[in-house]
């Protein structure tokens, strides 16, 4: 839609055949109905907004069967200087709603010099169990406004590189450690790099061609593990790979299992300190038979959830608004207090009782609950 269009929405259903009649028309209902300055920097330009942080999907490039790389140009507000390594937040506007997620951004940092390519990229993979994820990868068009959130997080590496670098990846868990080796790439910074990464089969490899090729360059050295047709690297397996991994600052993303496994090996080795973490799913636990009424104090209104629903779903389905940030139980942002009764964390089923804050976007009911909302 055009600037001229967007300017005309009001008059829409009485529009003239005359071009100037309808701005005459358009500009009357615009000074005479009450707008905020948002809604006159949209008629602008979508992506200009004073309240929120806007974004226009360029496009959507297929990785794999089930994954894609998501460019994105963001509108006013955003900084481009963000770290590799860190997430961004997405919310789309789906079925008249607008879900958000996180994802590691794959796209390499521009500083203030810069004058071109400003643009992100976003690299999601369609979980079966998760809703947006699909959409992104299978429903959105180019052309799409979004809605961002700043970049934040702290699994980055240091302004200067130590000698030694491992990488231990799974999955899409290699999509943060993208954007810190295009990062090195291009800024040519060199040092001794390994990346072991673990994917079920070929097809299943993000980034199979980049990764070659920075090989190549000698920017690192490779080893991917197909583990459908030989098995989940463990110990002695990554000893074999690696032999000086006890030498290396390791910077690992993947799947719980991995990050725990790696979690231990390193700190009875003593070196917990050489190895860092990124946890960017929402690991769930067992998901038990609970559940119950969840009363939300300050609405007085009430939700019927099941052991798996988290609370802010549960919320957000009876029209309660609740703080939140990155919806993975990262960054705090939708911490509540519990009034009443018992809520699990889905993570650790860890369960939680009245007068604790709790995160409601990684939290269940575990029983009759209130929350101070």
């Amino acid at each position: 839609m055009g600037w001229r269009e967007r300017f005309e929405e009001p008059v829409r259903d009485i529009a003239s055949r005359s071009r100037a009649v309808n701005m005459v028309r358009a500009a009357a209902s615009r000074v005479t109905t009450p707008l905020l300055p948002d809604d006159y920097l949209h008629l602008a330009n979508p992506l200009w907004s004073a309240r929120e942080l806007r974004g226009k999907i360029v496009e959507v490039r297929p990785e794999t069967d089930d994954s894609a790389t998501l460019v994105i140009k963001p509108g006013w507000g955003f900084s481009f200087d963000y770290h590799p390594g860190q997430y961004m937040g997405i919310g789309v506007l789906v079925e008249g709603r607008w879900t958000w997620r996180s994802y590691s951004l794959t796209s390499v940092p521009l500083t203030t010099s810069d004058t071109h390519g400003k643009i992100v990229s976003i690299t999601v993979k369609a979980m079966a169990e998760g809703f947006l994820s699909g959409h992104l990868v299978n429903g959105l068009a180019p052309g799409t406004v979004v809605r961002l959130a700043a970049p934040q997080g702290e699994f980055v590496l240091p302004a200067e590189l130590p000698e030694k670098l491992l990488f231990v990846t799974a999955g899409s868990g290699i999509t943060p450690i993208m954007s810190m080796l295009r990062t090195m790439s291009s800024r040519k910074q060199h040092t001794d790099v390994h990346l072991i990464h673990s994917v079920p089969t070929d097809k299943d490899l993000m980034f199979a061609a980049e990764l070659e090729q920075f090989e190549a360059d000698g920017l690192l050295r490779v080893h991917v593990q197909r583990t459908r047709s030989e098995g989940k690297i463990d110990a002695e397996g990554l000893d074999a790979l690696c032999p000086d991994w006890g030498q290396r600052q390791t910077w690992a993303c993947g799947p719980a299992p991995l990050l725990d496994s790696l979690t231990q090996m390193w700190t009875q080795a003593g070196l917990r300190d050489h190895l860092h973490i990124e946890r960017f799913a929402l690991e769930r636990g067992e998901v038990g038979a609970e559940g119950g009424t969840v009363t939300f104090s300050k609405t007085g209104r009430t939700a019927t959830a099941d052991g798996a629903t988290t609370l802010m779903a549960a919320g957000e389905d009876v029209g309660v608004q609740m703080p939140f940030g990155c919806r993975m139980g990262i960054c705090q942002s939708c911490v509540v207090m519990l009034d009443k009764g018992v809520v699990r964390d889905l993570r650790s089923g860890a369960e939680h009782v009245a007068g604790e804050r709790i995160q409601t976007c990684i939290s269940v009911a575990a029983g009759d609950c209130t929350l101070e909302v």
